[in-house]
């Protein structure tokens, strides 16, 4: 935040977006208290909501032995250790994969019967060529246990009703997100699963009288959604890679376009609040 503000940007907190509309040529946003503040371009980088597991002590060692999502910044203190890996998409195989550069065996939990079910075959050659990676399918997760962090995580197998406590510090959870996206209505176009479709990803043609619809002859821009001057970077973007690293780059790359935007539209008014 130092730094956005030596670059003399102004910081609102704690504030609620609560709507976003066009008003060409700015686009507004109103916040929960009333107040508007209007733009020549909108930023989205809400982020997304990671599914929680519902088992007795989940809540208890959230940050504390049970991560959602995994960063790689947390990779160095898990040399040596065993960690637990829950999920059977992508984003769990390119943790576990992840993880195995450092860690003395990765445990990939799967409540499916293959890892095929639900993960790219490049993942699941990759997981299988990989020493110390097990992968576990069809197993469920029943508890967790510690005192002030965790110790212990119950499994059970779906199969043959087995089940087992191990010893576990370390579990990272990917069941699955949802985006922070329905204060957005139908202004912009989303994916079915609430994810901001931008640049290629509105290739899909909407309907001509779709408040949605792609109003310009240009292409949109690589990160900008299907209102014109509003992009959207991380996690909250279709298609992203769910990582750290990656929404600070299209970050990065929204700036480089948001000038490329205002650069072929000329100037526009100065943002200001209402």
């Amino acid at each position: 935040m130092s730094q956005a503000g030596c670059f003399g940007a102004e910081l609102l907190h704690p504030v609620e977006v609560v709507r976003l509309r066009s008003a060409e040529p700015a686009r507004i946003l109103t916040l929960a208290d009333g107040s508007e503040i209007s733009a020549e371009t909108v930023l989205l980088s809400t982020g997304v909501t990671y599914n929680r597991l519902d088992v007795p002590g989940a809540d208890r060692f959230e940050g504390e032995g049970l991560y959602y999502g995994a960063a790689t910044t947390e990779s160095s203190s898990r040399v040596s250790h065993h960690v637990f890996i829950i999920g059977g998409a992508n984003s769990a195989g390119q943790a576990a994969i992840h993880f195995a550069r450092y860690a003395a065996r990765v445990s990939l939990l799967v409540r499916a019967e293959s890892l095929e079910s639900g993960m790219s075959r490049y993942l699941v050659d990759e997981i299988r060529r990989t020493p110390n990676i097990d992968i576990r399918l069809n197993t469920h997760v029943l508890a967790r246990d510690g005192d002030d962090r965790l110790e212990r995580i119950t499994l059970r197998h779906a199969l043959t009703g087995t089940k087992t406590v191990e010893t576990a510090h370390f579990v990272f959870t990917f069941i699955g997100a949802h985006p922070r996206t329905g204060w957005l209505g139908d202004v912009v176009r989303c994916d079915d699963h609430g994810f901001v479709l931008t640049g290629p990803g509105l290739s899909r043609p909407a309907a001509v009288s779709s408040p949605t619809a792609w109003p310009l002859d240009r292409a949109p821009l690589l990160l900008e959604t299907s209102l014109p001057g509003v992009f959207a970077a991380g996690d909250v973007r279709a298609q992203s890679i769910k990582r750290v690293a990656s929404g600070v780059g299209e970050g990065a790359m929204a700036v480089a376009l948001v000038h490329r935007y205002r650069a072929a539209n000329g100037a526009q008014p100065q943002p200001h609040r209402h």
